[in-house]
């Protein structure tokens, strides 16, 4: 059992207690904070509370117990996969597009992390418990691309504090429809989830959404689509295809957030091609590339 001790200071007015805790601890995500707190282990004052609402003011003294996490109880399959950086303390994989990144409901085999405990066992971090060993930041099933794993848990919230602050390279490539009036530029609109369908994300400023910034710069064009490449200030759920969507120029092959996808495709035209972020044993800056996938080409070439 590991135990923060924390003060409140500068909180905005009767800011929910599960959001501040996932902002305030490393690696902590809020439905991880709000799971803790409705167990029963966030005191407040000395008070144990049980509601992820429970406001805070400056001066709280805040208690969050986090349990030792359970050991891995997912199955390791012998699934190849793509490495492009390991040492031990982490390994960053190019993941194919429609591969899931952790087990879920419905997805209980073939993920990435299956293929993660078979290569590596028991090294990878338990701060995510049974769920996402080693998992520090994920990418969508039918988006490709590299993903950095963590080998323990040092690695593992030093990632997470470059996540939160901003300073991890994200670089990716999309095919998006139609053509930018301006050859490169910044979306700069926070991102909730949609009121209408909980499994969408949308462009709001209403309810619980949060900061999303996207850059953009142009590749080349082609008649009815443009290759374009993307730098990821922050990391929201679906924050590329839920902000090109909003500037109408939805990713190619998206079903849930495009139009008039073309079959061939087979999937959206995403890869995640670039990561960059301070190693967090030498504490030098390592960046890792990869090419583009063979689906990506292929549609270039059909396009052009």
């Amino acid at each position: 059992m590991s135990e923060h001790i924390l003060t409140a200071i500068a909180v905005r007015q009767a800011e929910r207690l599960d959001k501040y805790l996932s902002e305030t601890v490393a690696g902590l995500t809020r439905t991880q904070a709000a799971a803790l707190i409705e167990a029963g282990n966030c005191s407040v004052n000395g008070v144990v509370v049980s509601s992820k609402k429970s406001p805070l003011k400056s001066g709280d003294r805040i208690v969050l117990n986090i349990p030792e996490p359970e050991p891995a109880a997912i199955q390791a399959e012998d699934i190849p996969l793509d490495v492009r950086y390991e040492d031990g303390w982490l390994i960053v994989v190019n993941k194919p597009r429609g591969m899931v990144v952790h087990p879920s409901h419905g997805h209980h085999s073939g993920t990435l992390v299956n293929g993660l405990m078979w290569r590596c066992g028991e090294s990878l971090s338990g701060i995510n418990g049974v769920i996402r060993p080693g998992i520090v930041h994920r990418i969508d099933r039918d988006t490709s691309g590299l993903l950095a794993v963590a080998k323990n848990d040092a690695a593992h919230l030093s990632l997470a504090e470059q996540l939160k602050a901003h300073t991890v390279t994200r670089e990716y490539h999309a095919v998006v429809h139609g053509r930018f009036k301006e050859p490169s530029g910044t979306v700069d609109a926070p991102i909730g989830r949609s009121a209408s369908d909980r499994k969408k994300m949308w462009v709001t400023d209403k309810g619980v959404s949060r900061e999303a910034v996207t850059h953009y710069e142009t590749v080349s064009e082609y008649r009815h689509y443009t290759h374009v490449r993307l730098r990821l200030q922050t990391g929201r759920t679906h924050q590329i295809r839920v902000h090109m969507a909003y500037m109408g120029h939805p990713v190619a092959g998206d079903a849930v957030y495009g139009k008039g996808n073309p079959a061939f495709l087979k999937g959206q035209c995403l890869h995640a091609k670039k990561l960059g972020f301070i190693h967090p044993e030498s504490g030098e800056y390592m960046e890792v590339d990869s090419e583009l996938p063979e689906y990506f080409e292929g549609f270039l070439d059909r396009i052009r």
